[in-house]
């Protein structure tokens, strides 16, 4: 009967949301009473942190450059802002009586400075997004990888590309696609391999495939029942329409 609930248990990806910190606090609870009960949870368990740990460190998001630089800006504007309009306001109750002209000066002044902060803010939000959204596809990465329910598809080029080699990673449960493109044949100069993918009836372009210098790097595909993917040999920088004749790998997934 244990054997049954080990199994069910880690068929679950109860483990790998546990290690990301997706889990709620009810599903926390049940994985450590698991892990503290059942030697074969605990084993996976540790399994998984080591697996983690590497491919964190493979994955690690470096902050943007100049990041750093710009909320120190922010900070500084803020400041300087303060400080001008605290300036401002004073010399404006003393230029209105010799002259009411100036008070508009201010006004504009000051408002030059909220529009600059404001960039500033959208600047930094818009940087934060961009980093959240890498770390939400890094941790979809992990749990297609580790999910023992996790589907994984060869797929090699036709006649036109046939050194190309790649797996697709298709998990059903999470709704989750992931293509690596571990070769490419070489291509003339103004040529370049590009990926689509056919979901409900639409053709999707998803970019122009980079030399594949980085063998782990994945591409998230957009998960669809049936869907169905391409490669295509088009002229440099790419198509915004697939070119039929030169499809070198069909994508079923």
């Amino acid at each position: 009967m244990n054997k049954d609930k080990i199994k069910i248990f880690l068929d679950s990806d109860l483990l790998e949301k546990y290690l990301i910190g997706s889990t709620t606090d009810q599903e926390n609870l049940q994985v450590e009473r698991y892990i503290a009960l059942y030697p074969e949870v605990r084993e996976t368990y540790e399994v998984l942190q080591e697996n983690l740990e590497a491919f964190a460190k493979m994955h690690a998001i470096k902050a943007p450059e100049g990041l750093k630089e710009r909320i120190l800006a922010k900070i500084r504007s803020e400041h300087i802002g303060k400080r001008r309009f605290a300036r401002y306001a004073i010399a404006a109750s003393v230029a209105m009586i010799l002259f009411a002209g100036a008070s508009y000066f201010f006004w504009s002044e000051n408002q030059s400075l909220q529009q600059e902060n404001q960039i500033v803010n959208n600047k930094i939000e818009n940087l934060e997004a961009d980093m959240r959204e890498q770390l939400a596809d890094v941790r979809n990465q992990f749990i297609v990888l580790q999910n023992p329910q996790t589907k994984r598809f060869n797929i090699k080029g036709n006649k036109k590309a046939k050194e190309l080699k790649a797996v697709a990673y298709v998990n059903p449960v999470k709704k989750l696609s992931y293509i690596n493109v571990s070769k490419l044949p070489n291509l003339p100069e103004n040529q370049c391999f590009q990926m689509w993918a056919e979901v409900d009836g639409k053709m999707l372009n998803l970019g122009v495939i980079q030399e594949a210098a980085n063998k782990d790097k994945l591409v998230a595909l957009p998960y669809a029942d049936e869907a169905v993917g391409y490669i295509t040999i088009e002229p440099k920088g790419g198509n915004e329409s697939p070119t039929v004749e030169n499809i070198v790998a069909n994508i079923t997934y």
